[in-house]
């Protein structure tokens, strides 16, 4: 079931975007800020982003910019849902990276339609998503880790760790790029954030440090996956 985020303050549309795309087979998170729906994306990516322009903390266009700075973000489909009618308006949405422009009061058919749309669209040109390395097999669509017939739980943040490190198995990849690419260009915690989910995914892979069997320690350096 495809999961979309609709960041809309009116609570009158949120309800009623969110009624309608259940009704047709969806799964619906609202938000009623950008930075309440940023902050969700980073923890879990939907399948498609509904943002409204005129937001109270954020403007969607400048929300939608932030995410699209972010390689992570690049291929997630959104679209701004707004009363703004005038083509610089419009303009300024699609140039921010928006995939789709929507103007309020729209019809709920055709916002089903335009979320297929941009669905079908993203699928087609989606690359093959299943990662292999060792006897670990990461099927990045479900997001399950698989070794052998044992299946291995990860968290969001340890899931893309390993989704990066395993995409770049022929190069050491700094702590900066992970920090960035993981928690946002933005993120301003400290460095040992990143060693704790390291540590942590280590420990579901069983994965010694010290004779690392999947993820070496580059030290000042970063991280890096052993493909063999």
């Amino acid at each position: 079931m495809p999961l979309i985020y609709a960041i809309e303050d009116d609570e009158n549309i949120r309800q009623l975007v969110k009624t309608a795309m259940e009704a047709f087979g969806y799964q619906v998170d609202t938000f009623e800020t950008a930075g309440a729906g940023l902050e969700a994306i980073s923890r879990q990516m939907p399948d498609i982003v509904l943002f409204d322009i005129m937001l109270p903390d954020m403007d969607g266009v400048t929300a939608v910019r932030q995410l699209r700075a972010n390689p992570m973000y690049e291929q997630l489909p959104i679209m701004m849902l707004t009363a703004k009618t005038s083509e610089i308006d419009k303009v300024t949405g699609l140039d921010a990276g928006a995939d789709d422009y929507l103007t309020k009061p729209f019809g709920l058919l055709e916002l089903k339609s335009r979320v297929q749309a941009l669905l079908r669209r993203a699928g087609h040109t989606t690359r093959h998503t299943v990662l292999t390395g060792q006897d670990l097999v990461l099927d990045c669509d479900s997001r399950d880790l698989v070794r052998g017939e044992e299946h291995i739980e990860l968290t969001f943040k340890e899931f893309e760790l390993l989704k990066l490190l395993m995409e770049n198995s022929d190069r050491v990849m700094t702590r900066s790029e992970l920090l960035n690419l993981v928690w946002g260009i933005d993120f301003e915690g400290e460095t040992r954030t990143l060693d704790m989910h390291i540590r942590t995914l280590r420990q579901k892979l069983s994965d010694d440090a010290e004779k690392p069997r999947y993820i070496k320690t580059v030290r000042g350096v970063g991280y890096r996956f052993y493909q063999a």
